[in-house]
Formats: structure tokens, sequence, C-alpha cells
């Protein structure tokens, strides 16, 4: 790439890996030789520390200076002798307002159980990163496929941005953003997923920068800008990086896998001709594979060059001006993080439920391919149940029907999954970086859901209802679409609850059919409550499950009123719809139809927030089980 960027080399010592590092300078071309941007100044009369002091001073009034001495990073591993595995040891660097810092080694996961030691300062000081001042890019670009680049940016400039900047003034950042990453040719366009072709991939990395830069944090952490991208998309996502690193004066942290190292070659690894510098690179250093590398005329084993090149290092001037600059760096102590202001929580339950209202209105498997699915089998049922009439027959068929659409068709609603997960994802990225708190999150998606859950309770229950031949009663048939559109609430809820604990789309899917499975078999329905057995299945299953109360007071609304010929020989001619309720569906009528009503919706206020408590909690428990497991897996 074509930039003034300067880098000099640092290895970590014996690093299981060998995490190479580049320190970024704002110097010219014409002095790519020389490691710091000060270099030029130094003359006999001024001391080198004296010098690098008073250049550092201006800069900790408004940058960002990290350091980090001795860091190491231990996961377990089952293939090592003391089940541990060293990532990082004894790793000492530094980065600058101005500069980037690019973080170079093999492909690979972090496991969650990490171990870290070492010491991490900022500014000279141990300090909590803050909202505002610092933010993470993933690797994985993770947006909001419906909206287009300025919806994307000006409702994350709304959730992110204080209330003390107007509309027009968050609308105008936004903008001024988006100029910055050179994106004002897509901002009309699509972000785009499997269903509408949108920007490319290389537009996308853009935009996931832009969200978290709209701040103007002084510290951005960039999870591998350039991984799949072509050379072409790389130049100019890379590009945007450097500006933003020079001229507003960022500290920028990237792993990236374009290296430039004669550190290799000086000690007998030089890049063939014809092969990629970065494959050439990780592949001598990467111990997973324990392949022997040619060297000379000999070969070497993975371990063997990893010491060599990190003896080579630790013995090398570069390595002691590095360890002097983190010193003096330390010395200064720059000032504290201030945490930067953020929207009230009113204003981002506001934004992020229009957000989702729009997501949902433009995905047609959200909402649309559903209520297409449900006014089919409105259809359906209406056919099969026509005109049901109010002979003796017709009393199991109306159980039969109602049964169905308080079992079966709010069922249906886990079809609304897949979205979920997809709102998780981007719940997880913009969580990560603090952008809003869960009780909006939780709030938006429930009110953002719900008129397209009353549409779809409404035109195909009327189908359905009116089909059939149920109740004409007006009253009736509202209480028939909030029983359903509660009900059908209650499954999204539980599904929910499913993603935020099983984020895999096929496990998921089986979790919560199998609970709904479960709860529909405890209804009241399929065996009749009196005979249910009374260890867990009648209690507690029987009162836990939502299908008991959306069961009876379907029945209790449908067979109040009626009454049907007896064919049981020796009763009375005629039997009420009281009478079916108890003697056959075993239905409760200790309280009306308007308290299982209520039940159904306090259940649905419970499943809401349970779902904040188990994000909130998986938050708060993440340390301590990382912490918990790591200190298991410690041999004896």
């Amino acid at each position: 790439m074509d930039s003034p960027i300067n880098v000099s080399r640092s290895i970590s010592a014996k690093n299981d890996g060998l995490e190479v590092q580049s320190w970024a300078s704002s110097s010219s071309r014409s002095s790519k030789n020389k490691i710091f941007p000060f270099s030029t100044a130094l003359s006999s009369s001024v001391s080198r520390n004296d010098y690098v002091a008073s250049s550092l001073k201006s800069k900790f009034d408004n940058g960002i200076f990290l350091t980090w001495k001795d860091l190491s990073v231990v996961v377990p591993s089952g293939k090592k002798e003391n089940g541990k595995r060293a990532i990082l040891q004894e790793l000492t660097g530094y980065v600058e307002p101005g500069q980037i810092l690019a973080i170079m080694g093999p492909s690979g996961r972090l496991s969650a159980n990490t171990q870290q030691t070492g010491e991490i300062l900022i500014n000279g000081r141990k300090e909590m990163l803050a909202f505002g001042t610092s933010a993470y890019v993933t690797q994985e670009d993770i947006l909001m496929t419906t909206l287009t680049v300025m919806e994307a940016i000006y409702y994350s400039a709304q959730l992110q941005l204080p209330d003390s900047m107007s509309r027009s003034e968050k609308k105008e950042r936004a903008e001024m953003t988006i100029r910055e990453m050179g994106l004002q040719d897509a901002m009309d366009t699509r972000i785009g997923g499997w269903n509408v072709r949108g920007i490319s991939s290389g537009q996308k990395r853009r935009v996931s920068i832009c969200i978290e830069i709209l701040t103007r944090p002084k510290l951005l952490f960039l999870d591998e800008p350039t991984s799949g991208l072509d050379s072409a998309a790389s130049y100019h996502v890379m590009k945007r990086i450097v500006n933003l690193a020079r001229e507003d004066g960022r500290t920028v942290l990237a792993s990236i896998h374009q290296p430039n190292k004669q550190l290799f070659a000086s000690n007998g690894f030089p890049c063939p001709s014809l092969r990629n510098p970065s494959d050439h690179y990780l592949r001598i250093i990467n111990k997973d594979f324990e392949e022997n590398i040619e060297e000379g005329t000999g070969r070497t084993s993975t371990e063997e060059v990893i010491n060599i090149l990190v003896n080579s290092y630790k013995s090398s001037d570069t390595y002691k001006e590095v360890k002097e600059h983190v010193s003096i760096i330390c010395q200064q102590k720059g000032g504290t993080l201030e945490k930067g202001n953020q929207a009230s929580f009113i204003t981002q339950s506001l934004v992020l439920t229009k957000r989702s209202f729009v997501n949902m209105y433009r995905d047609l498997g959200y909402y649309w391919l559903r209520f297409v699915i449900y006014v089919a089998l409105g259809l359906c049922i209406g056919t099969i149940f026509h005109d049901i009439g109010s002979s003796y027959g017709s009393i199991q068929a109306r159980g039969s029907m109602l049964m169905f659409i308080a079992a079966f068709l709010t069922f249906m609603a886990i079809g609304g999954f897949p979205s979920f997960v997809e709102d998780m994802k981007i719940f997880g990225r913009e969580r990560l970086n603090g952008h809003y708190g869960v009780a909006s999150f939780v709030l938006s998606n429930s009110f953002s859901s719900t008129p397209y859950l009353l549409l779809i309770s409404l035109i195909p229950g009327a189908i359905a209802y009116y089909l059939t031949g149920l109740q004409k009663n007006i009253g009736h048939f509202l209480y028939f679409v909030l029983g359903l559109f509660v009900s059908m609430m209650l499954v999204e809820s539980l599904m929910m609850i499913v993603a935020s604990i099983v984020p895999d789309f096929l496990m998921g899917i089986i979790t919560g059919a199998g609970i709904q499975g479960i709860m529909m078999l405890n209804g009241g329905f399929f065996r009749l409550p009196n005979d249910l057995p009374k260890p867990v299945w009648k209690y507690p299953m029987y009162y836990i499950a939502f299908h008991r109360y959306a069961f009876q007071g379907f029945y209790k609304n449908e067979f109040e009123g009626l009454t049907f010929p007896n064919n049981q020989a020796g009763g009375p001619p005629t039997i009420t719809g009281k009478e079916v309720l108890t003697n056959i569906w075993q239905v409760d009528m200790g309280h009306t139809k308007w308290a299982d009503l209520a039940i159904l919706f306090g259940m649905l206020f419970f499943y809401r927030f349970l779902f904040w408590v188990i994000i909130k909690t998986t938050e708060n428990l993440k340390p301590i089980i990382r912490s918990f497991r790591f200190a298991s897996s410690e041999p004896s």
C-alpha cells in the first residue's frame, strides 16, 4: 500500500505462534529506515530521553498512549503436559496517538478460559476503557441488512450521541463520518443480504468502522479489517484507517496479515519469490502443524525457528528502544479518561423501536412470509370446520379447532427464530461497544413487533373465526384475537430467551420446539387435567404451560352461552356450554375468561423480564465463569 506508514519490528519473547507487531509512525517514505519519528531531531546537546519526553507531552493532552509490559496470555490445552498453552509470553510494546499498531500472528480462536498476566496501562495509568473513548470493530460485519448506509449510521448516531446534540447535528455527524470513509456514493444503497443485493464487502467493512467512530473515540481496535477483502478493497479500507489515525490523532490497533519484515530475512528465513509474504512468515512460525522448515541446507523445527527469531530480536537495538520508550511513556502519567455522554434511555428506546420496525417491515422473512402462511392456515381451518353448527358432534369439533389455534397456530411463531438470532448478533456487537442498554433493547423489540403480531392475529384469525361460524358477538371475536395475539407474543418471548442462551440456529429451533411440545402436552387437551399424573406433569407443568390458560380462555369464550342437544341416553334433552366446560373439558370455572387472559399477559411480561435477566446475568457472570473454568483446568 502506497502510504506514509513506517514500520519497525517487535516480536514477543518465546511466543507460541510468534505474535509479530508493527509500530507505524507518521514519517515520510524518505525516512523509511528510521525506527522512530523523533530520531532525526536528536543532537549531541539534547539527550534522547529528554527529547522523547518533550515530544510526548503535547500528545498526552489530546490522545491515548497504550503500553503493555511483560504481557502473557495462557489458555487451557490438553495437548501440553501441564494442561496449558502460552499464546503470548513477556510481550512489551506501545502505541501512540496518530499511529497504527499492526498485530500479526497465525489464525486461531482464543478460548474463553484465558489467563492474563502483565501490565497494560492507558496514559501510564491502570484504567478501564470507557464509552466514547474507545471502540472495537469486529472482524465480522454484523449489520442490519435492510437499512441503507445512511440509515444504519444515522440510527447509530442517534443511539450513541448525547441528547444535547440536535437531530440535525447528529445527521451532520453521520454524513461527515460517511465522507471520511469514502461512502458518500453509497449513502442511499441498502447494505444488502440474502434477498437484496447491496454494497460490497469492502464497503460493509467501512460502514462498520463508521458506526464505531461516530463518538470520535481516541482509541480504536480493529479485528482483521482486511480479512476476506480483495487487494483493491483492502487498499481503500486501510487508506481510510491511516487517515483516521494521522488526521485526527487517534491511536489505532489492528490485527492484519500484510507484513513487511526484514527480521526474518536477516535470520535466514527470507521470503521466496512468487510467494505471499504473510503466508510465508506465518507458516514458518505456526506451531499448529509442526512442519520442518528448510533453512539453507539444513532443516529446522518450528520451535527452533521461533527461538532464533526471538533471541535475535531481544538482542537488537530495537528491543532496547521499545522498552525504553515504554518506560518514558509510563513516567509521563497522562490525563484520566472521561466517559462520553450518551442518548437517554427514552431516546434509545424510541430509536431502537423505529429501527426495528423498519427492519421488520422490509425483511420479508420476519413477518410477511408468516402472515401469508397464517392466512393460508386460516383458510384451511375455516374450510375444514366450515359452518360448524351446534350439534352434539360440534362440541368435539369446536374443541379441536380452538386447540389447533391455541397450540399449533401459535407454534408457528418459532419461524421468527432466525431473525431473532440475527437481532441478537447485532445487539451483541452494539452492546460490546456500549451503544445502549439491555432494557432499551428488550422494550424496543416488544413494541416494534406488536403491530405485526396484531395484524397476523386479526386477519388470519377473522378468516378462521367467521368461516367456522363461532359466536358472532364482536366481544367474543375481540377476545379470540387478543388470546391469539398474546399467545404468539409468548412464543416469540420464549424463542428470544432461547436465542439468548442457544445462539445456534438449528439447536435453537430444536430447543424451542421441544419446550413448546412439552407445554402443549400438558395444556389439558391431549390428556384431560384430572387424568394427568400429578407428580411433575400436573404439578407444576400443567400450571406452568401457557397453553392451559389459552385453551381455557378460548373454551370459555366460545362455549359459555351456547346450548347443544344431548345424545347421551337417560340424560336431559339439552346440555349447556357451562356443563360442557365442566364435565367434558374439565375446565376450571373458578375464574372468568378474562382472568385467563390476564394470566397470559402476566406470563408475557415475566418472559420478557426473564429475557432481560438472562442477558444481564450472562454479562456479569462471564468473567467469573472464565476465571473458574481456567482454575478448574489447572492440574492438581
